[in-house]
C-alpha cells in the first residue's frame, strides 16, 4: 500500500493550482435551514445531544422535528448561479470549491445512490452541483467539488464502524459510486475531500480512486486533489495539503499547500444570527491572503450561503474588497513564487513574493513617515522601484545597515491610517 502512495505523490501537480493563488469556498446544505451554530449542526444536536442545540431546535420547530425535516426547507429560492461566478470572478478568485455533500449526507446533486436525500429529489429539486459548474466554466473559473468521505448517522457507516472498520459496505455502497459519480458528470478540476479522519485509507480504498483519477478518469492531467483521505494522511499524501482547517505553517513549507478560512469566524456554514464583529475585516483578510501566497500557499476564502441561495451582502462587500485589492495587486500575487525572504526579520508587516527577477515587497501597515525600510533587498545602481497602482517610479537609497530605504508617495492627512496592504514592485533587486 504505502508503495502506491509513492507513487501517487510523485505526481507532479498540475500547474494550474499553484498560479492560481485564489479561490472561494462555499459550504451549503441542510444546515443552511437551522442556520445556528455551525454546519455540524445535526451533530451536536443528535450526536452529542449538547443542551444549547436542543434547546434551539425546541423553540423553533414543532414537537418530534427530525433533521429531515430540514430539507423541505433547503430551497434555493434565490440561488442565480450566474450571478454567484460573477461575484467570484470580481472577488478575484480563479477557482470556486463548493460542497457536493458534507458529513450529513445530504448530496447537492442528484446522486443515485443517496434516496430521497439529495437536492434533485428534495429541497430545491435543483441540481445545484451542475448549475454552479455551468455558471463557473462561463466564467472561466476553475471547479472544485469538496466531498465528505463519511456520513455521521449513514447506518451503513455506522455498521462499518462497529466492527472497526473492517467491512466495507458504506464505502462500496456510497462513498466510491458518488466520487466516481462526481468525477463523470462534472468533471471537476479539484477534488477536496474531507471526513477522513476516523478511518484509515485502505478503508476508504482511497489509492485504487486516486490510480483512476490519475490515470483514466476525464480529468487526469488537470484535476487536483488535497491530503484528506484516510486517518493520518493529512500533510502526508495526497496533491497539495491542507494539514488542518486555517493551517498556517511559521516558515516556507516544501510541499504545495493551501490556507483555508472563513469570513464567518465562528463558522462555515451561514448562522442567521451573525453579527459584523464576527466577520473577517477586509485588513484581515488581505493579512491572510499575503502570508498565505508569500509562504507559497493559496487561499481558498470561505462563504456560507442561506437556505434560499443569497450570499449575505456583508460577504458580498468583503468579497468585492479582496477582488478591489488585487485588481491594483494582483501582479505581486498571482503565478508569483515565494522569494529567497518570506517576510522581514524585523517584522510582520513585509511580505515578500516574486516573479521571475522581480521582487515585490507587500507592506501591511503605511510607515508613519511614508519612508519604507527594507533590510532584505540588495539594490544595484541600476535598481527600479514601483508602487502598484501608482505612476512613476519612486526614489530610493541604500540604508545605512543593510538593505534599502524608499520614499512612498505622500498619503493625504487622515485620523487613520489608511486600511490595507500596497505592494512595491523591485527591479534590479539581489
Amino acid at each position: 500500500r504505502w508503495r502506491r502512495w509513492r507513487c501517487l505523490d510523485a505526481r507532479p501537480l498540475p500547474a494550474w493550482f499553484d498560479r492560481a493563488k485564489v479561490g472561494v469556498f462555499v459550504h451549503w446544505g441542510v444546515f443552511s435551514v437551522p442556520a445556528w451554530g455551525s454546519e455540524w449542526f445535526w451533530w451536536h444536536w443528535q450526536g452529542q445531544h449538547d443542551a444549547a442545540y436542543e434547546r434551539f431546535v425546541r423553540r423553533r420547530f414543532p414537537p418530534g422535528t427530525t433533521y429531515a425535516a430540514f430539507a423541505p426547507q433547503f430551497t434555493a429560492h434565490d440561488f442565480q448561479p450566474r450571478q454567484w461566478a460573477q461575484l467570484f470572478q470580481r472577488a478575484g478568485a480563479r477557482y470556486v470549491v463548493l460542497t457536493t455533500k458534507h458529513h450529513e449526507g445530504f448530496t447537492n446533486w442528484g446522486s443515485p445512490v443517496s434516496w430521497n436525500w439529495n437536492s434533485v429529489d428534495m429541497g430545491p429539486h435543483r441540481d445545484l452541483v451542475g448549475e454552479l459548474g455551468e455558471a463557473l466554466r462561463e466564467s472561466n473559473l476553475r471547479y472544485g467539488l469538496y466531498h465528505s468521505l463519511m456520513e455521521w448517522f449513514n447506518p451503513l457507516y455506522l455498521a462499518d464502524k462497529q466492527s472497526g472498520f473492517k467491512t466495507q459496505s458504506f464505502v462500496l455502497k456510497k462513498t466510491m459510486p458518488e466520487l466516481y459519480d462526481l468525477v463523470l458528470k462534472y468533471k471537476p478540476d479539484l477534488i477536496w475531500s474531507d471526513g477522513d479522519w476516523e478511518a484509515p485509507d485502505s478503508y476508504w480504498n482511497s489509492t485504487s480512486f486516486l490510480a483512476w483519477l490519475y490515470n483514466d478518469s476525464p480529468v487526469k492531467d488537470a484535476v487536483v486533489v488535497n491530503d484528506r483521505w484516510g486517518r493520518g494522511c493529512s500533510c502526508r499524501h495526497g496533491g497539495f495539503y491542507n494539514c488542518a482547517d486555517k493551517y498556517r505553517p511559521g516558515t516556507l513549507p516544501g510541499h504545495k499547500w493551501e490556507m483555508c478560512s472563513s469570513l464567518d469566524k465562528l463558522s462555515w456554514g451561514y448562522r442567521s444570527n451573525m453579527s459584523l464583529a464576527e466577520v473577517m475585516d477586509e485588513m484581515s483578510m488581505i493579512e491572510e491572503l499575503v502570508q498565505t501566497v508569500s509562504l507559497g500557499g493559496n487561499y481558498l476564502l470561505n462563504v456560507g450561503p442561506t437556505k434560499e441561495g443569497v450570499i449575505a451582502p456583508i460577504f458580498q462587500e468583503r468579497l468585492l474588497a479582496l477582488g478591489r485589492w488585487l485588481d491594483t495587486n494582483g501582479e505581486a500575487i498571482y503565478e508569483s513564487q515565494p522569494w529567497r525572504v518570506q517576510m522581514e526579520n524585523t517584522t510582520d508587516t513585509v511580505w515578500y513574493t516574486s516573479r521571475g527577477p522581480v521582487v515585490f515587497a507587500i507592506f501591511l501597515l503605511w510607515p508613519r513617515d511614508s519612508e519604507l525600510h527594507l533590510s532584505s533587498p540588495i539594490p544595484s545602481p541600476g535598481t527600479r522601484v514601483t508602487l502598484l497602482g501608482y505612476a512613476g517610479t519612486l526614489k530610493w537609497q541604500k540604508s545605512p545597515g543593510q538593505g534599502m530605504l524608499i520614499t512612498l508617495p505622500y498619503m493625504l492627512p487622515s485620523p487613520l491610517p489608511p486600511q490595507s496592504g500596497w505592494a512595491v514592485k523591485l527591479e534590479g533587486v539581489k
